[in-house]
């Protein structure tokens, strides 16, 4: 039986959810048609997905259709029941959540955390905002089925819902799970069965998961896919194991845009963050061994905790922006010799710690210079091109050498909206799991 039951407003919204968990290594299948699927058909799923088409109909139609496949999907076995919502809160979010709570039983709340991080999709005061602008103010507001009036999450619950509703606020997620989770446990005391909480980050989603878990209540997690996911991540160990594939990037360009794009990833996921002091690769040989040395260790003593490590010159902030005139009169050189030390650096943190470290088994690049020094470090022939991530973001795998096979993307530091970088490595995420 599945561990995992989503019932969801739609197919498109559904198996976006059951890719997510399908990219965590749990086998995961949509029902569309309970008439003609035999047990043995997901047998071996741990995770069911059944969409309900109820995005559009009328409040009661969509609570019959949640609580029937209720009824065709419990089980004993079920660890997580999920309320797939659209990312934009179209739709009979509090009838069909209503549905689920009255199937389950009096023991169980609905904790929804509306949020898609990677898709600027965020809860912030209690209010939906989509790439920065008000959920009502955004193009979804027009919706001719389905259009959304108020950017308060709660209160549209509320509005569609029986039972009290009550919202947790970014304040209060930063004092730690132990405190949310007493707080749930005092909302639900007081009456409330549906509990809205702010969520802008992968971590936070995170920080949630860890409070419901701490609290011991039974629930219904409600959300587009990224808090069901993350339960599921902690809750559930997929029946099949994996390699635990970790994922290196290594970024110098100094371009604005490169550093929007490294925030938006390092908000988005979790990774462990190591600065590279440029200047003290060009101050000496000794000093950047010394350095090279330092971001190698502190990499190898993170990655067991984080799937995700980046490494990034300093130059990204503009305070930390060298003159690299003294240093060509010093070393007596070109500019493009001093420049090419800090790429053949970088590239040799990448080189040790694919060496050391065998469990990394991917690659995010920025910008070309990097790229070729990478590729001359790692002994590589070339690249297998495979595809294109987006525009000027090349996806292959490296040619030749010790480390043929190893995943690769690689980008201008300069090309790509705010959200690039944390694209191009959730694409890295799902090559490796395929």
């Amino acid at each position: 039986m599945a561990k995992c039951v989503v019932i969801a407003d739609d197919l498109t919204g559904g198996n976006a959810t059951g890719v997510l968990l399908r990219n965590l290594n749990y086998q995961a299948h949509t029902i569309l048609n309970t008439e003609v699927i035999s047990s043995g058909m997901v047998s071996g799923s741990e995770c069911l997905i059944y969409p309900t088409d109820s995005r559009g109909v009328s409040a009661e139609e969509a609570y019959d259709r949640v609580y029937q496949a209720c009824t065709l999907l419990s089980g004993d076995d079920v660890q997580i029941y999920s309320h797939r919502i659209d990312s934009t809160l179209r739709g009979n979010l509090g009838s069909e959540t209503d549905a689920m709570l009255d199937f389950l039983g009096e023991e169980y709340i609905a904790v929804a955390v509306p949020c898609f991080p990677s898709t600027e999709r965020v809860v912030l005061g209690g209010y939906m905002l989509v790439e920065g602008i008000p959920l009502h103010k955004s193009g979804i507001a027009i919706d001719p089925k389905t259009p959304v009036t108020t950017s308060d999450v709660a209160a549209l619950f509320r509005k569609q819902s029986k039972y009290g509703v009550a919202s947790i606020l970014m304040n209060d997620l930063m004092h730690g799970k132990h405190y949310l989770a007493d707080l749930i446990k005092k909302l639900v005391s007081d009456g409330n069965r549906t509990i809205v909480v702010d969520c802008v980050t992968q971590e936070d989603v995170d920080l949630i998961a860890d409070a419901v878990i701490t609290s011991n209540l039974k629930v219904v997690s409600v959300d587009p896919g990224v808090f069901t996911a993350t339960l599921a991540r902690k809750l559930i160990t997929p029946s099949r194991q994996r390699e635990n594939s970790k994922i290196l990037a290594v970024v110098g360009s100094v371009h604005p845009n490169a550093r929007t794009q490294m925030e938006q990833l390092w908000l988005s996921q979790r990774t462990h963050s190591v600065i590279v002091a440029t200047k003290r690769l060009l101050e000496s040989a000794e000093a950047r061994e010394a350095e090279i040395s330092r971001v190698v260790s502190d990499v190898l003593a993170n990655c067991d905790r984080n799937q995700i490590s980046t490494v990034t010159g300093d130059g990204i902030y503009p305070e930390n922006r060298i003159d690299f005139g003294p240093y060509m009169e010093k070393l007596q050189c070109s500019l493009n010799d001093v420049t090419e030390i800090i790429n053949r650096s970088l590239a040799d943190i990448a080189y040790r710690l694919f060496r050391s470290e065998p469990t990394f088994k991917a690659l995010y690049t920025s910008g070309g210079d990097i790229t070729v020094a990478v590729c001359e470090a790692f002994g590589a022939a070339g690249l297998d091109l495979k595809g294109e991530v987006l525009p000027l973001a090349a996806y292959g795998t490296i040619l030749g050498g010790p480390f043929e096979g190893i995943h690769l993307i690689t980008k201008g530091g300069s090309q790509g909206d705010n959200n690039a970088i944390n694209q191009c490595i959730t694409y890295l995420k799902e090559k490796l799991y395929i």
